[in-house]
């Protein structure tokens, strides 16, 4: 069996798999925000405010990329 023939024998969309796979970018960022976030308010507390509003707008800007694959997957189906 050649790879023209299991290609062919696919049923659905390949964007789901798409999907998938671009979603595992943002949650890895999102992850390091955070963890970052965590480690630098236990290194001086007294900033947690500015860290914590700082961590919010890195996660929007991270989770954009999310809102990019899920919309390429639409276009695509």
């Amino acid at each position: 069996m050649d790879a023209t023939s299991i290609v062919a024998e696919l049923n659905g969309n390949i964007a789901t798999v798409g999907y998938g796979l671009a979603a595992i970018g943002p949650a890895i960022g999102v992850g390091i925000v955070v963890g970052k976030t965590i480690e630098s308010v236990a290194r001086q507390p007294e900033l947690q405010g500015r860290l914590t509003v700082l961590m919010y707008i890195g996660i929007a800007f991270t989770e954009a990329l999310a809102f990019i694959g899920i919309a390429t997957y639409f276009i695509f189906q």
